[in-house]
């Protein structure tokens, strides 16, 4: 095998992200308080891990991690196999917030990571009007928005922006997505058409995606894998694939076997809230 070939195998088979104990504490002497305890976590190349958890029990945090925002206190993070950088993998991450830029249209806030994010940023001036425009044209039409780029953030509803914050986090081909609650502060019936929109989008691209989410269905519909935290301070206490088979719809969450697993999780994080309750 060539070297070249061989390295490239390796590349495909280093996970994305890794937690190696890493622990993370605010503050100080007594004064600290513990927001995540040593955890090991391992995400592989192209699965979609949905990380769900009471309120305040580090599920952002782990999201910080993995982005290189926030270093641990105790042990190592690895991301794109290297000790936790941003510039280790490309990322792109999508919030509750779409936060677009009032004054530039859908089409200019969409292409804004191609004029930050290298290698796309040394040709953003000679490509903006063309390739660049292009692809952000492609990837509206891939959400439903083709005929929107032209307009304003606020000429759109609330989950047309936030096709478009999708949009602008994958622009630039990101090989990890953070996703921190994208859907939260939408109404149940946009939220369950943004799902689909989002299997979508990871089916034809397959980046490697972390999802920090309240909802337990939303997980199931959208993750490769679960993973439970209890409360602060964070630990993972359950670690599951799922299973369903793809494309999954609104119709399959009805269904006795993904009505088990939410309850399941439910239970999982029920108890661990009663555990740490009578820890206190």
């Amino acid at each position: 095998m060539q070297p070249d070939v061989a390295q490239n195998d390796a590349e495909r088979k280093r996970p994305a992200v890794q937690l190696s104990r890493a622990g993370v504490s605010f503050g100080q002497g007594d004064a600290a308080v513990q927001a995540l305890q040593p955890t090991d976590l391992t995400i592989d190349q192209g699965e979609f891990l949905a990380l769900v958890g009471p309120s305040g029990c580090g599920k952002s945090t782990i999201l910080k991690l993995a982005s290189g925002l926030l270093r641990p206190t105790t042990g190592a993070v690895i991301v794109g196999g290297r000790e936790v950088a941003a510039k280790a993998l490309r990322v792109g991450m999508a919030f509750q917030n779409p936060t677009m830029l009032p004054w530039l249209t859908i089409e200019q806030n969409v292409m804004l990571p191609l004029k930050i994010v290298q290698p796309f940023r040394r040709d953003f001036a000679r490509k903006k009007r063309g390739e660049y425009r292009d692809r952000v044209h492609a990837l509206l039409a891939d959400v439903g928005l083709g005929n929107f780029a032209g307009s304003f953030p606020w000429q759109l509803s609330g989950g047309m922006l936030q096709r478009a914050n999708l949009c602008r986090a994958l622009i630039h081909d990101p090989s990890l997505l953070l996703l921190d609650e994208p859907f939260g502060a939408l109404d149940q019936f946009t939220r369950e058409e943004l799902w689909g929109t989002m299997q979508n989008l990871w089916t034809k691209r397959r980046p490697t995606v972390l999802l920090v989410t309240h909802d337990l269905k939303e997980a199931g519909f959208l993750g490769t894998r679960i993973c439970v935290m209890s409360a602060r301070p964070g630990r993972i206490i359950d670690d599951s694939p799922v299973t369903f088979p793809r494309p999954r719809t609104v119709e399959m969450t009805f269904q006795p076997e993904f009505v088990a697993l939410n309850q399941r999780l439910r239970e999982r994080i029920i108890d661990a809230r009663s555990e740490t309750m009578e820890g206190v």
